[in-house]
């Protein structure tokens, strides 16, 4: 199997892995593309569901083997991230269904659980025999649902009563267990409840029609009288201000999806461009096609800055987040239009690649809050004035 290389990264970043890290790398990247890349325009097409790649993913036990762990068990944080990386490198919806187990899932349990729950779930996380995802947002609640949360949790005995809807829910309909946000009833506390998604009264569906993410099964979900026992509720998470301790350590995992999509848009114009004949040579040899691959490379320098630094140096606020979403959603926007544009006419052609991620950069732009809501955030920090309401 041949070394990693990431063209596109001309400051170097990846040259701080360990050569452990970069051979499990490479296995991964070899796997990805031996698998799961021949599966991905018929399925990005036909919006068909990447549950399937899962359970493979997992047998390559990137985040459990000892080669790459510490004596504790742990990963260096570059590392996590470039695993995050090279999946977005392929595709966002490759990186988001086993992205979404390993990370926001098992984070939100860890962060939540009791030591009894996270002993007892996490192997199953890891091998993906115990699947989940997050439920928070809701049909009229996205970017206000702090102060918006209308789904409810009603405590009766040794159980709890969930009534509300969740949208926009990824990997909803591939889990078997639902972490659900609700408001208690009769108290001032959110909680958080591991719900099993065959749970008499809980209705899930696929969004259809959408133009992005397509091999991501967004869901809508309904909690008509859900009962939950109490062993199934997340105690450490009791308001708000914990969804937000749980949040903070995978903000940094927005910049590592977005270079991982630039760099994979840039390995397609570059490859496409250095190949395609005009006018009797290649068009990279022309000057608007080279300003072109120029500029998204810079893009890339500093949407990896941002994920290295906010990987070494872990996010301890909760204004930083903002300002990286907008960062990194803005140049992934820029690079992926950049990209389609050096393949002309055939950038519009899923078969080179490009079209994907200009589409799925779309997704990555608007959730983790849309760029406007991120905006008046930092804005805030800034000046000490709320803009948000008058």
């Amino acid at each position: 199997m041949s070394d990693l290389d990431y063209p596109g990264d001309l400051l170097g970043f990846a040259s701080d892995l360990t050569d452990a890290e970069r051979s499990k790398l490479a296995e991964l990247r070899h796997h990805l593309d031996t698998h799961v890349r021949p599966l991905i325009v018929d399925r990005w097409e036909r919006a068909e569901t990447l549950a399937d790649i899962r359970r493979p993913l997992a047998e390559l036990h990137l985040l459990d083997d000892p080669s790459v762990c510490d004596a504790e068990g742990a990963l260096r944080p570059i590392y996590r991230g470039f695993i995050t990386l090279e999946l977005a490198r392929l595709d966002l919806a490759v990186s988001i269904v086993y992205g979404g187990q390993v990370g926001m899932f098992r984070r939100v349990i860890h962060a939540g659980g009791s030591p009894e729950q996270v002993a007892a779930w996490d192997p199953g996380i890891l091998d993906f025999s115990f699947t989940g995802c997050l439920a928070l947002n809701e049909p009229d609640h996205g970017s206000d649902i702090a102060g918006g949360l209308s789904t409810t949790a009603r405590r009766v005995g040794d159980h709890w009563v969930l009534d509300g809807a969740k949208r926009w829910i990824g990997n909803a309909t591939i889990s078997d267990n639902i972490v659900v946000i609700a408001r208690e009833l009769d108290g001032p506390r959110v909680l958080a409840f591991v719900v099993a998604a065959d749970s008499v009264g809980l209705g899930r569906s696929v969004i259809e029609h959408k133009a992005v993410a397509r091999m991501v099964h967004n869901a809508d979900i309904v909690l008509d009288g859900v009962v939950v026992p109490e062993e199934r509720r997340l105690p450490r998470i009791e308001s708000f201000a914990d969804m937000t301790r749980v949040f903070r350590p995978l903000r940094a995992d927005i910049a590592w999806s977005s270079a991982g999509m630039q760099l994979g848009a840039y390995a397609a114009a570059h490859a496409y461009t250095t190949q395609r004949v005009q006018f009797g040579r290649p068009i990279a040899g022309f000057q608007l096609i080279q300003d072109k691959l120029v500029r998204i490379v810079a893009n890339i320098a500093q949407t990896l800055a941002l994920a290295v630094r906010t990987t070494t140096h872990p996010i301890q606020d909760d204004v930083s987040p903002s300002l990286i979403k907008i960062v990194a959603a803005d140049r992934l926007r820029e690079s992926v239009a950049l990209a389609r544009e050096s393949l002309g006419g055939n950038g519009v052609l899923l078969d080179h690649d490009v079209v994907r991620f200009f589409a799925d950069a779309e997704a990555m732009y608007t959730f983790e809050g849309i760029r406007e809501m991120n905006t008046l955030i930092v804005g805030r920090a800034l000046t000490g004035l709320s803009a948000f309401v008058r």
